[in-house]
């Protein structure tokens, strides 16, 4: 996992969620940070710039995504995948 791809997802979650970096650990699901659906909106806009990087529409929906958000560490991983994948997004 690259540092700098935590560093920056975990700044995105601690401006949303209003917690400090500290508090984000990479087991925790976006229901244990208290992030809504309004919340999981701007995030994935976040991401997308920051990365410039398309996350897949259904991504809320782990049936039917490979963009698995059912916590940090798996936001992460997604978000190195989409950045290794050739078109920038699967």
């Amino acid at each position: 996992m690259s540092e700098c791809v935590k560093n920056k997802i975990i700044k995105i979650l601690s401006e949303q969620t209003l917690l400090d970096p500290s508090e984000i650990k990479e087991n925790l699901s976006l229901e244990d940070l208290g992030v809504d659906s309004l919340a999981l909106v701007e995030i994935v806009f976040s991401i997308e710039e920051t990365f410039n990087i398309n996350i897949p529409f259904n991504a809320n929906d782990p049936t039917n995504s490979t963009f698995d958000i059912s916590n940090v560490d798996s936001i992460i991983n997604a978000v190195e995948n989409l950045i290794k994948s050739p078109s920038g997004s699967d």
